[in-house]
């Protein structure tokens, strides 16, 4: 859709927009090599310049710190959600003094040099980790070396609601911690009390954790990542929290524990990204049948949360898979919440997919 480009137009240019008419249409990032050669960051019809994305990170630490004082229940939290806080391409969490940022287009690379120290002093953090994917840096023609280099930091304590994590930059996803899930880690410990606890696809043990610190009966948590099981581990002996961890493949272990007669009164499903396109209909399979195991480990009357993390994975549709494999097992969900990530991972509204986590919270019947 894109017409004709200045000629001084370069890779990574702040670049103004104009409609069929030639009247103005906003603002963007243009990158001709990139699949996605125009990305909009404004749909203002005046002047804008480099300042726009200062104010953008001033705006963005406003809302996590002053706003939300996320600062006063945990020490990391997301700090600049992408497209979501008028900067794409790029991605930031803060994990104590340390800011760890993925770049994903090489407008933000080009501009890191000039916003780390305005990231740094907004976000109150010294030192930074940069991460940027092989396969979107051939992609965007982000160059292998110039950038802004990472401090040497293998890892990081942090504290998330009175729980303490080790955070290892060099085996973590992503930006090394799943920040999203701060509140229902929270959530979900209220509801463990008393109960025996299954978390599968436990990753580094967060909603294992909580639940043992709040008083779980017995807590198994379950992952086929090896390096994340190993970090459970050591995340709860930091928080000398008492939980079985087993690596193993969820829907393998799940289906032996449903032949042996296995059931919880409290099961989490927390999957990685099943999906990747919007076509994707392994990955709609994928959590349906994560799901139809999930709810067999459930015993009678009791708790289920599952969630998904796909964008392009709607939540009316999620919450129909979910549905659907309860129905089909004579079961019935008393659906009482419906959650998803924290105040820090805003949804920018003429983006939904951004509102890319979901959770249901459930009673089986």
């Amino acid at each position: 859709m894109i017409g004709e480009v200045s000629r001084d137009a370069r890779p990574g240019d702040l670049v103004q927009v104009l409609g069929k008419e030639g009247t103005p249409f906003g603002w963007g990032l243009w990158n001709p090599k990139s699949r996605m050669p125009l990305r909009i960051v404004s749909h203002s019809t005046g002047d804008l310049d480099e300042s726009f994305f200062e104010t953008a990170i001033r705006r963005a630490a406003e809302l996590r710190r002053t706003i939300h004082r996320i600062d006063e229940v945990s020490e990391c939290y997301r700090a600049i959600h992408g497209d979501a806080d008028f900067l794409p391409g790029m991605v930031a969490d803060k994990f104590g003094d340390v800011l760890s940022v993925e770049i994903t287009n090489l407008a933000a690379w080009q501009r890191l040099p000039t916003w780390l120290p305005l990231l740094h002093e907004c976000f109150d953090t010294k030192r930074v980790v940069v991460a940027v994917d092989e396969e979107l840096a051939r992609v965007e023609s982000i160059p292998r070396s110039g950038g802004v280099e990472s401090d040497p930091i293998r890892s990081v304590k942090i504290r998330e609601n009175g729980i303490r994590y080790e955070i290892d930059f060099s085996q973590g996803h992503k930006t090394g911690f799943f920040c999203d899930q701060r509140e229902n880690r929270a959530c979900f410990g209220q509801l463990a009390a008393g109960r025996t606890v299954l978390d599968l696809c436990c990753y580094t043990g967060g909603f294992a954790i909580s639940a043992a610190l709040a008083g779980a009966e017995d807590v198994m948590g379950v992952d086929l990542d090896e390096a994340s099981i190993a970090m459970a581990k050591r995340n709860a002996n930091i928080n000398q929290a008492k939980i079985k961890f087993t690596h193993a493949d969820a829907f393998t272990w799940a289906r032996t524990m449903i032949e042996n007669g296995r059931t919880w009164d409290l099961v989490i499903a927390d999957p990685p990204k099943f999906i990747h396109g919007r076509e994707d209909e392994t990955g709609q399979g994928k959590y349906a049948d994560l799901n139809k195991l999930a709810l067999q480990l459930v015993a009678p009357g009791g708790l289920f949360v599952t969630c998904s993390c796909s964008g392009m994975l709607g939540a009316g549709d999620f919450e129909r898979i979910v549905t659907t494999a309860a129905h089909r097992q004579h079961k019935r969900m008393q659906i009482f919440d419906r959650t998803g990530a924290g105040p820090d991972h805003p949804t920018l509204s003429n983006y939904p997919e951004s509102r890319y986590l979901k959770v249901l919270w459930s009673r089986v019947i």
